[in-house]
């Protein structure tokens, strides 16, 4: 699956404030259901926090990429945030995160879970890249830059 397939330009986010990571999960479950009402803010919430219990999703070089199913989903979603301040996400190279984009897929849809997260982990990896990323003055052109090269 292509980033521009799941991110959209209302979906890209430059300056988001959160104090924690619970605070910015909240922040995502609310913003992905304002969009997808039949999404309930409450239960996305939850599911995110259930998927951080089984491991952290901070990959490290200052990024997360929070994701769950949710049985409302009526397909795959992505969220991505530049936060104004890095936040302490429990990533494995404990750093602080500045760098997060959310997935939210159905909940059947085990493969291309799966296979979208691979592309992201890829995309995340690379230092020049996130370096881009963390420089592009506005979210119109960080939205452009990270769809342009997927």
């Amino acid at each position: 699956m292509i980033i521009h397939r799941i991110l959209t330009p209302e979906r890209t986010l430059d300056g988001v404030h959160g104090a924690s990571k619970k605070k910015i999960l909240q922040f995502i479950a609310q913003r992905i259901s304002n969009e997808a009402p039949e999404i309930n803010a409450k239960e996305l919430f939850e599911a995110l926090v259930a998927r951080e219990r089984l491991g952290t999703t901070g990959l490290g070089n200052g990024v997360a990429i929070p994701h769950c199913r949710c049985k409302a989903c009526p397909k795959p979603i992505g969220l991505f945030i530049r936060l104004a301040q890095p936040v302490d996400f429990d990533a494995v190279d404990r750093e602080p995160v500045d760098l997060v984009f959310a997935l939210i897929v159905p909940e059947g849809e085990n493969q291309e879970h799966l296979e979208i997260l691979q592309a992201l982990a890829e995309r995340f990896h690379s230092k020049p890249l996130l370096q881009k990323m963390r420089s592009v003055p506005e979210a119109g052109s960080l939205y452009k830059f990270i769809v342009g090269n997927s």
